[in-house]
């Protein structure tokens, strides 16, 4: 049994906390270590509903079989339900271009997701205690953070919760020395060659002689800052709210002149851009460019990013831009999306009453020679806007009228045989086509969204 102030102090941390319900059904990660082990005999003991999951990655030979054995035991002695599960965590952070540490971490809590799919259980708990996220703390202030990163682990993240954040390591042993518990010990936590471990066999014990208390005292911090930051959410929640255009197709705007006027203008640009993927060094790159013309283009895993003219636009990465497609008659051709081109004969001109809309388009058919071609207008592409006689390139009067770049990528053209442009598409015709009094066959072009 465990200690009864032990069991006392992690039953009010999960109550406090809402991580457990009586009712439910929970995972218990088991590694064999002194932390999980704890976890999962301080569960048992509270009485709640627990099956144990033990993940062997393989990467340590005859020690990862030795821990599999002992959860084994482990569970054998106190009737808990274990399962077990092997990867070749090498081969697949091979495959995958990725670290073994981000690849051990991807497999166990995918395996994690589809057990609590299987079994139904509420959630999966994880053994990280006070010195734990004592030592998240340090390595986000080595590394450069903001206030969510002096935080510490939290308590709950989505399905993953973690009952022992209320205590330490050194009560952790003490409670399973005191109980009679034996666990096993990974020897890669007694080597200082990753940060973790660095901070936790070095600089700690340092920090220590300055003050023995003192992770306690960057808990306690951390905890402050945790509430603080809360209350920070809220409002740049809010703010965000006022700030932000989202359209329905996920197109972002966002005033500069309306940033500026907030009290922390980066901080707000940083929860803006961080929603996008985008990078805290990006964050302070456009936050310096914000009072310049147009520059380059930002790119985050899922999105671009742009300032045009008194706005930070942000669209969603095209992964398949448009490509040309044939004309070769009259009739309906749908592009990209709701994108639809009609293109039609209506007679001549003496009959014809004219829209005035700029997704429609006139051209004398005899002038007009099939097949036609839409396609997104590219680099070099001239035409004659309607109404002058000089041509003018594509791009310099998509500028004129103060298309953003984005934009400009996007716009089309129809072409035809000859590759001449008769309409910048929902934009002008070229002049060179126009109908006059004498048209005898008219071809409209109407775009509908």
């Amino acid at each position: 049994m465990l200690n009864k102030g032990f069991l006392l102090k992690v039953s009010r941390f999960a109550k406090a906390n809402a991580l457990l319900e009586k009712d439910a059904k929970y995972i218990v990660a088991l590694s064999g270590g002194a932390d999980s082990v704890a976890l999962l005999l301080a569960m048992k003991e509270l009485g709640y509903s627990v099956e144990a999951a033990h993940c062997n990655f393989r990467l340590r030979g005859d020690e990862s079989d030795r821990d599999e054995s002992f959860c084994v035991k482990l569970c054998e002695v106190n009737g808990i339900r274990l399962r077990v599960t092997h990867f070749d965590t090498a081969e697949f952070a091979k495959l995958r271009k990725i670290s073994i540490e981000m690849a051990a971490r991807h497999l166990r809590y995918s395996y994690f997701d589809n057990l609590m799919k299987d079994i139904g259980a509420a959630a999966v708990c994880v053994a990280h205690h006070q010195d734990d996220s004592v030592e998240t703390v340090l390595m986000n202030l080595v590394r450069g953070t903001g206030v969510h990163g002096l935080t510490g682990i939290k308590a709950r993240n989505g399905r993953i919760v973690r009952p022992l954040l209320c205590v330490t390591r050194t009560e952790i042993e003490d409670c399973l020395r005191e109980a009679g518990q034996d666990y096993v010990t990974d020897s890669t936590n007694l080597i200082d060659d990753v940060v973790r471990n660095k901070l936790r066999l070095d600089v700690i014990p340092l920090l220590k002689k300055i003050n023995p208390s003192v992770c306690d005292s960057i808990a306690k911090t951390a905890r402050r800052v945790g509430e603080a930051v809360k209350t920070l959410d809220a409002f740049v929640e809010n703010s965000l709210e006022k700030l932000v255009q989202v359209s329905c197709d996920g197109h972002v705007r966002v005033p500069i002149d309306g940033l500026r006027r907030e009290s922390s203008p980066e901080l707000m640009l940083f929860h803006i851009l961080k929603r996008y993927s985008f990078t805290p060094s990006q964050v302070e790159q456009v936050y310096g460019q914000l009072g310049s013309g147009p520059g380059r283009v930002f790119y985050s895993a899922t999105h671009q990013m742009l300032i045009d003219r008194g706005y930070i636009l942000i669209e969603p990465i095209d992964a398949a831009p448009m490509r040309k497609m044939k004309i070769p008659e009259v009739g309906v051709y749908v592009l990209d999306g709701n994108l639809k081109l009609k293109f039609e004969a209506v007679g001549g001109s003496a009959c014809l009453e004219l829209s005035k809309s700029k997704n429609c388009c006139y051209a004398d058919m005899s002038k007009v020679s099939f097949p036609l071609v839409v396609r997104p207008c590219a680099v070099g592409d001239r035409f004659v806007p309607f109404g002058m006689k000089g041509s003018k390139l594509v791009s310099d009067y998509l500028t004129d009228i103060k298309m953003n770049l984005f934009d400009k990528r996007r716009q089309l053209v129809v072409a035809d045989a000859s590759g001449r442009i008769i309409w910048l598409v929902n934009q002008r015709p070229d002049n060179r086509v126009r109908i006059g009094d004498d048209t005898d066959a008219v071809l409209k072009i109407t775009c509908v969204e």
